[in-house]
């Protein structure tokens, strides 16, 4: 996402391309079979108007960088096995969406933020079962709404028990609403906590905390703030240790997509998409390869990012 130093207009079209280099939230490093996601929110950053990101809240700006970000480390690194995702904000993971931009924000323009960033998180957990990556949580401050479910989609949570930091659904006080990405569903089918916990977490805007909150099976350990660091790396060799990802493959470079931005068009290279907008009508047409499609592994790793089912 091309973002400038002033902030875009309501009326900006969104571009869902960016590039680790343009990150304004996130930071991604890698080191042998890990990958480090670290959440630095930028609040001056928001992808509107309006408001700030405050204590690591998101928005549709956010959530690109880490679509983009669980996408390359996917396709680009085979060499990564486990994705350990973290905070770099003192005593904060992630506070969840941020009420200021749903605020500001029309009813459409929030029900595509959040189909975005549920597909996302669908995204880690689509990446663990077929592409052996696999993601750790370490929750190193206050997760809250959003932020729990985006360690919900992960394969595992570490929380630091420093009796401050905990986890909970609801996001603010009193606002009378819960997070809308797959959260509910994953506390009782994802992590099997019991109906009758999972009632009282989903009430409980303090969160819950250390040793309960894994008793309670909302996270998989609390460890102390000294051994926190150390037993987050461990884990995450654990994982990557049992892991299937071929490490000696070729990675696959993420082009930019190119394409033809019209009033009423959009035309790539494969699909074209036309808007009727009178009769509210898009119509969308898929070209067939042009050539063979390659099969072999070889060939399809020559090909790259243009290999026609990855274009």
């Amino acid at each position: 996402m091309n973002q400038s130093a002033t902030t875009p207009s309501p009326a900006t079209p969104v571009d869902y391309q960016t590039h680790p280099s343009q990150y304004r939230h996130w930071k991604l490093s890698f080191e042998g079979s890990i990958a480090k996601l670290v959440a630095d929110f930028d609040e001056n950053a928001g992808l509107r108007p309006g408001y700030k990101l405050k204590l690591n809240s998101y928005d549709l700006g956010v959530d690109i960088e880490l679509n983009d970000a669980i996408n390359r480390i996917r396709f680009e690194h085979p060499e990564v096995r486990t994705v350990i995702v973290t905070s770099a904000k003192d005593k904060v993971f992630c506070s969840g969406a941020n009420i200021f931009m749903l605020g500001v924000s029309s009813h459409a323009w929030k029900v595509n933020f959040c189909k975005f960033t549920n597909e996302t998180r669908n995204g880690l957990e689509d990446s663990s079962k077929y592409s052996g990556l696999k993601f750790l949580a370490a929750v190193n401050g206050a997760c809250a709404g959003g932020g729990y479910e985006l360690a919900l989609a992960c394969d595992e949570i570490i929380l630091v028990d420093d009796r401050n930091s905990a986890v909970s659904l609801p996001e603010v006080p009193l606002l009378g609403v819960l997070p809308g990405t797959g959260g509910l569903t994953r506390v009782t089918d994802k992590r099997h906590v019991r109906h009758d916990l999972a009632d009282i977490f989903c009430t409980t805007a303090e969160g819950v905390r250390g040793q309960k909150a894994v008793d309670w099976r909302l996270v998989d350990e609390a460890v102390k703030p000294q051994q926190f660091a150390a037993r987050v790396q461990e884990r995450a060799l654990e994982l990557a240790a049992a892991s299937d990802r071929p490490a000696g493959a070729k990675g696959v470079t993420l082009t930019p997509l190119q394409r033809t931005i019209e009033a009423d068009a959009l035309r790539y290279s494969h699909v074209t998409v036309e808007i009727d907008r009178s009769r509210r009508v898009a119509t969308f047409t898929v070209k067939a390869p042009a050539t063979p499609v390659e099969g072999d592994i070889a060939a399809i790793e020559a090909k790259g990012a243009g290999w026609y089912p990855l274009q």
